[in-house]
């Protein structure tokens, strides 16, 4: 019997987030101390299973209205049956036969919920690597985050830009760029210009978060996207400054200059915050993190940060001082 399992990772925007989806350049890495894994295989019938995240049994009524906070309504089944939709329409758009064979799929995930690290698109990227193996359909690297991304605003209704599927395509460390004049129509679908870098030149990073401080993306999102529709003339200029900043931290990085890359760190926080109304506890992460010693900064738009530090002994203050705030640090791992 045909088994296929396949895995995406968390990730971090390290640099120019939120403009990913305003025509923007972002830096990102993946976190593969989390990551989705998807599992299909050969069936008699076309079969969703549900996960230990699709509760709908509970023991008191305060645990269902936890795990709806964490999860939504649906968990993440209602990601994997998007997917497969939209993988089909793709299909049959570019005429591609699927054969007939039937399949049962079933998800986990380690990530973090609702902290910003991206799980449900994970999730969709897993599934997406799954389905293109069984029906033996290879769609080109540069669409897959595009078509993944159609899955969460076409299907779904969710907010979203392209930076965190980009990354999770991908894998390490990719440098995006989506300014309009750069952008390519391809299979459908709009895509970026993207380059891996090697995560090689990276300095030390920590990537901290709690379960008790997020919220859906969605909520940032789809405020500063009227805003931005609007043509509100801060937030025009901010994301046109958050792809500059990108571009420095990229030149900051391949010079090796970990305090340059830092201070943009810090920067691009400063710059959210003067154009978006932030969760205070999120914000008090950050300002844990730099009272430490360490560089802050969103992982992206929920309840974890990530940020670099000098040395050992600040690494153990940002444990300690944002232990102190229910939030767990680590150093991600972004290389196999």
């Amino acid at each position: 019997m045909l088994l296929i399992r396949k895995q995406a990772f968390a990730r971090c925007g390290l640099m120019g987030n939120p403009s990913d989806g305003y025509h923007g350049r972002t830096l990102a890495l993946v976190v593969r101390d989390f990551r989705a894994e998807v599992t299909l295989y050969e069936w008699d019938q076309i079969e969703v299973v549900f996960s230990r995240h699709d509760q709908t049994r509970f023991h008191a009524i305060d645990e269902l209205v936890r795990d709806v906070r964490l999860h939504g309504y649906y968990g993440g089944i209602r990601l994997v049956k998007a997917t497969i939709k939209k993988f089909v329409d793709y299909c049959r758009r570019q005429g591609y036969s699927l054969h007939g064979e039937n399949f049962s799929v079933r998800y986990d995930s380690t990530v973090p919920r609702q902290v910003g690290l991206a799980g449900s698109s994970a999730i969709i990227v897993a599934t997406l690597r799954c389905l293109m193996e069984f029906y033996g359909i290879e769609i080109p690297r540069q669409v897959q985050p595009s078509l993944v991304l159609s899955v969460e605003t076409e299907e779904l209704g969710i907010a979203a830009g392209l930076q965190d599927r980009v990354v999770q395509t991908y894998e390490g460390l990719v440098y995006m760029d989506f300014a309009q004049q750069r952008m390519q129509q391809i299979g459908g679908f709009s895509c970026g210009v993207y380059e891996p870098l090697d995560p090689g030149l990276l300095p030390p990073l920590y990537v901290a978060y709690s379960t008790d401080v997020g919220e859906p993306t969605e909520v940032t999102h789809n405020s500063l996207r009227a805003r931005y529709n609007a043509g509100e003339t801060a937030v025009v200029e901010a994301m046109a400054r958050f792809a500059d900043l990108t571009v420095e931290a990229r030149g900051a990085l391949e010079a090796g200059d970990a305090a340059h890359l830092g201070r943009l760190i810090d920067a691009n926080f400063d710059l959210r915050r003067s154009i978006c109304p932030l969760p205070p506890g999120q914000v008090r992460m950050v300002e844990c993190a730099r009272a430490a010693g360490a560089t802050a900064k969103f992982a992206g738009s929920g309840g974890a940060i990530i940020g670099t530090f000098a040395d050992e002994a600040t690494f153990a203050r940002l444990q300690a001082e944002l232990g102190r705030i229910g939030c767990r640090v680590i150093r991600p791992r972004v290389m196999a």
